[in-house]
C-alpha cells in the first residue's frame, strides 16, 4: 500500500510539473487597441529613401524624408 501512495505523489508530482512548463497562449493587447494598418510606403524625392505614407513631408516635386531634402530638392529645382 505504501508503494502506491509513493507512486501516486510521483506521478501527481510530475504532472504539476509538466503543467508548468506550458506556455499559455497570447492573449489579444488589451485596451481595445486594433493591429496597426499597414500605410503605403514612399519614396523620398531627394535621396531616395522609402517611409511611410504618414511620415512623408510633401514638397514641390514629390514627398520627401526631411525638412533639410525638401530644401535642399527645391532649392536645386527652382520654380519655372
Amino acid at each position: 500500500m505504501k508503494y502506491l501512495v509513493l507512486i501516486l505523489i510521483v506521478v501527481v508530482v510530475l504532472w504539476l510539473a509538466r503543467a508548468s512548463r506550458r506556455v499559455p497562449p497570447p492573449s489579444a493587447p488589451r485596451g481595445g487597441s486594433q493591429a496597426p494598418k499597414k500605410e503605403a510606403m514612399l519614396e523620398c524625392a531627394q535621396c531616395g529613401l522609402h517611409l511611410p505614407r504618414g511620415e512623408a513631408l510633401p514638397g514641390r516635386g514629390g514627398v520627401f524624408c526631411s525638412d533639410a531634402h525638401r530644401a535642399d530638392y527645391e532649392k536645386a529645382h527652382p520654380p519655372k
